[in-house]
């Protein structure tokens, strides 16, 4: 019979661990490229280093993080330390044959996104202009480049690392072409009355950024990717509000095309997702 990855891991462990640690190893992580991360709880300081070592052998990584407290920050910082392994933590993470290169230790990745960076890959077209005004290591841009191959796409990233990552996955992956890298705040670098499609890929204060979103669009019309945090018992309506209120604002209304719930994001919240589209 064969084990799943968890099952191994537990019994590499068993005959090290007590029993009462045993049964709350963490049964899910973030594996990225020769990375992993687990959130272990604080009675598992003591045994960190054994247990990082059974999840970095059974997963086929070099280096194992614990997470200590999400992304913090104006320039999303993951809170993580090394507690198995090689203390550089650079790689290369192949999804949907997009390699992103990074590293884990100073850049966020969630592979919880990953069904909506798919998604994003193939909803533009060669006709159209796109501003990602968040676009990180390039996690939405580089797969549009790629599969939907759009004229251009503006890239704008305020973190200095995460932006000398976007210029590198930006040439790893041959669309030097169609990208073009924008480095600082994305209220000053963000290109005016140009995009078809824009991007609001932020989580800690989205609404605030509407403004710059629409100033982007042509003639302020065009379509919004609009992600927040959100109560759970305040989906969809919300976001929608919000949007709404700033289109009222630019003489603009709004078409509701869309929207999901991407993940939990802490008991009672989701990050969610609205597509929209800017009219007349």
């Amino acid at each position: 019979m064969r084990h799943t990855p968890f099952e191994c891991i537990k019994t590499a462990l068993t005959q090290l661990l007590p029993e009462d640690i045993i049964r709350i190893l963490p049964d899910r992580w973030e594996k990225i490229g020769t990375v992993v991360t687990v959130k272990l709880p604080d009675r598992m300081k003591r045994y960190q280093e054994i247990i990082g070592k059974a999840y970095a052998d059974v997963l086929g990584c070099a280096t194992t993080l614990n997470d200590m407290g999400g992304i913090q920050g104006v320039y999303r910082e993951p809170h993580v330390e090394v507690i198995y392994g090689a203390p550089k933590t650079e790689t290369i993470h192949i999804e949907n044959k997009i390699r992103f290169q990074l590293d884990p230790q100073k850049i966020m990745f969630s592979s919880g996104n990953m069904t909506e960076r798919k998604r994003m890959a193939t909803i533009s077209n060669p006709r159209e202009t796109v501003v990602d005004l968040f676009a990180g290591i390039g996690y939405f841009s580089i797969p549009m480049a790629v599969y939907s191959k759009p004229k251009k796409i503006y890239a704008c990233e305020i973190n200095p690392l995460a932006y000398q990552y976007l210029r590198s996955n930006i040439t790893l992956n041959n669309v030097i072409d169609r990208v073009e890298p924008l480095f600082g705040d994305n209220r000053r670098t963000a290109p005016k009355d140009c995009a078809d499609r824009v991007i609001l890929g932020y989580l800690q204060d989205s609404k605030a950024f509407l403004s710059t979103a629409f100033d982007s669009l042509k003639n302020r019309k065009g379509i919004l990717h609009y992600h927040d945090v959100v109560k759970t018992d305040d989906f969809p309506h919300g976001p929608l509000k919000e949007i709404d209120g700033m289109a009222k604002q630019y003489h603009r209304s709004v078409d509701f095309l869309r929207s999901s719930i991407i993940k939990s994001y802490a008991p009672g919240r989701d990050h969610v997702v609205f597509d929209v589209r800017v009219v007349e």
